[in-house]
């Protein structure tokens, strides 16, 4: 299948408002025709693939490549569908026309999926032995790590009707809910100063340094949560029951073992990180207190923890400035991440502007390795939207580099899905930092990469604590209310704090917007554990220089093709070792460090 392309000029040069993906060049023609020649055609894949019902057993190497090829190919073809449709929907949720759209692919992909149950059934029932000798098999090198992962599955697989009940029923059970959160959550608006702004732009004025104006967007921020949250809580009740019984009748032992299996990792691993990072909350509440003196404020209030350090509002950035920015910050680091950015730039791969009914946020869709990806932004030209491009990207370039890999290996577990990202927005961060010698400005930047690290880390951890108090709960007691689920937020938000922040009784319905509670229980410790592992790896790189570069090309052409040990051992980092995680904090404490040397060297301690 060909890739046509439709850039029209160069969008990085463009006004923010003109930069949309084109997500078309998914299909073999445009539109709903499109889409029904992909369905059809992966149809007749499927009638092969029953054809080998009852023989995996039998087969040797070649067949189960042929086998796997049929696979992969129907992976391939749902893949364009399922991101033809679901692209589309995250730009206009308000649209009926591509919401049907988008329930008819996943209705036809599941009814599909399930013809094919009994291939990874039968994968699982054969004997260790034999299945490693196939695996093994350099005919079935494109899959291997695919297979060997996925007999991992085999005490929490359940019969094939109940297999195939399973997965008809979640369409209309759980992807509907999630479907009803986005079309409600990206309804949210804030009124300020005479204007209804997206909810993603009013989080982002929180960074005033007016405390007047950051309450008065906080509390509109509240009173923008209220209508709806009711539903949104029973959608999160419903979720967390429907994965309760989901995880009961797989016997997995927790609300998260199912996440750390797909994440190639133990429940004993994740919760030593979690564990780690919880031991050293020492580390936001000195930074919390400290900011507190440099604002001139006894104590923070939650709506001053995102303050500028600056006694003006930053300049906005235009979106050419960020593109140059980003782009030079990837090619001093390699010629070839550079070019990869110039392609995104400069086609129609990503989505900057907000929109009254898009989805907050912002992420990359890996699509298909036949394919190229996409970035969707929410830009509202603020500084750190410039690193959330460079983070955005660093995921870009590793799916764009790992699509060799094929629709088997292109994607990594979740622990290491954010290394490609945090490792682009430090690059990016470094370069900023080089050419600013103000002690003024060096503390706001020094005070704006903090932040980000401590969100990425301390409240990601914070937040899959509320997430593991809520699930337990939901199992053990039953229906939360918006009460309980508010005093829970507090609770498990508070601990990171202890004292050095103020929690508004308006904070606790905050935890309502936030899509990863609802689209993947148990995700953001992940962010976590690829910001350590990201800060260990550039500082390979800071040790290495110029030498470190085709290692870390060598990892992002990787994918997900090996296991997460095996693929951080390509950069040097070894996370067998109980006292990485430690090494990861003691950077971020670093950063902490060189922040109040700044303040102090600026006159604001």
């Amino acid at each position: 299948m060909t890739d046509r392309s439709t850039a029209t000029g160069d969008l990085a040069l463009a006004d923010v408002e003109a930069v949309h993906w084109d997500v078309e060049t998914l299909l073999p023609q445009p539109g709903d025709a499109g889409v029904d020649q992909l369905l059809g055609e992966v149809e007749a894949l499927v009638v092969a693939i029953e054809a080998y019902r009852g023989r995996l057993a039998t087969l040797d190497a070649a067949g189960l490549a042929d086998l796997m090829g049929l696979a992969g190919q129907v992976a391939e073809l749902l893949g364009r569908a399922g991101n033809y449709s679901s692209l589309r929907f995250c730009v206009d949720t308000a649209d009926p026309a591509i919401a049907a759209l988008m329930q008819r692919v996943e209705e036809r992909g599941a009814q599909l999926s399930t013809r094919m149950v009994f291939v990874e059934l039968e994968w699982a029932a054969l004997d260790d032995e034999h299945a490693e000798r196939l695996a093994s098999a350099p005919e079935l090198a494109f899959c291997a790590h695919h297979l060997r992962s996925a007999r991992r599955y085999r005490s929490h697989l359940l019969s094939e009707p109940e297999e195939v009940i399973l997965t008809e029923k979640s369409v209309t059970g759980a992807s509907s809910w999630e479907r009803l959160y986005n079309e409600l959550s990206s309804e949210i608006s804030v009124a300020l100063d005479g204007r209804d702004l997206p909810l993603d732009v009013a989080l982002a004025q929180l960074d005033s340094p007016d405390p007047r104006q950051r309450r008065t967007i906080a509390e509109s921020v509240t009173g923008s949560l209220q209508p709806g949250l009711r539903t949104r809580a029973f959608i999160y009740n419903t979720l967390m029951a429907d994965k309760a019984v989901n995880d009961r009748l797989r016997k997995y032992e927790t609300w998260i073992s199912s996440r750390n299996l797909g994440n190639e990792t133990s429940d004993e691993s994740v919760q030593a990180l979690m564990d780690a990072v919880a031991g050293r909350y020492d580390i936001p509440r000195r930074w919390y207190e400290a900011k507190a003196r440099i604002l001139g404020l006894d104590r923070l209030d939650d709506w001053d923890r995102y303050a500028s350090v600056s006694s003006e509002q930053g300049a906005a950035i235009a979106w050419p400035e960020a593109v140059e920015l980003v782009l030079d910050a990837y090619g001093s680091f390699s010629g070839e991440m550079a070019d990869v950015v110039r392609q995104f730039v400069s086609n129609p791969w990503i989505d900057a502007p907000p929109g009254p009914h898009k989805r907050g946020g912002a992420f990359c869709a890996y699509t298909v390795p036949s394919h190229h990806p996409y970035l969707l932004l929410n830009w509202s030209s603020k500084r750190r939207d410039v690193l959330t491009l460079a983070h955005e990207l660093g995921h870009g370039i590793h799916a764009y580099l790992s699509r060799g890999q094929g629709v088997f290996h292109q994607s990594t577990p979740l622990t290491l899905a954010e290394t490609a990202s945090v490792f682009g927005e430090t690059v990016t961060f470094g370069r900023l930092l080089e050419n600013v010698t103000d002690p003024s400005e060096r503390l706001d930047l020094l005070a704006s990469d903090l932040e980000g690290q401590l969100a990425t880390v301390f409240r990601q951890v914070s937040m899959c604590r509320f997430e593991a108090v809520v699930h337990t709960e939901r199992r053990e007691v039953g229906e939360l209310s918006i009460d309980r689920f508010g005093e829970l937020w507090h609770e498990t938000q508070s601990a990171m704090f202890e004292g050095s922040v103020r929690l508004s009784d308006g904070y606790r319905s905050w935890w309502s917007y936030i899509p990863h509670f609802i689209h993947t229980p148990g995700y953001v410790y992940a962010y976590a554990y690829g910001q350590l592992l990201a800060l260990s790896v550039y500082a390979q790189y800071e040790a290495q220089g110029a030498a470190f570069v085709p290692s870390y090309l060598e990892l992002l052409r990787s994918g997900g093709s090996r296991s997460p040990e095996e693929l951080a051992a390509i950069v040097g980092c070894d996370l067998a070792d109980p006292r990485f995680w430690d090494a990861g904090l003691d950077i971020i404490e670093g950063r902490l460090d060189a922040a109040l040397a700044a303040a102090s060297a600026a006159g604001r301690l």
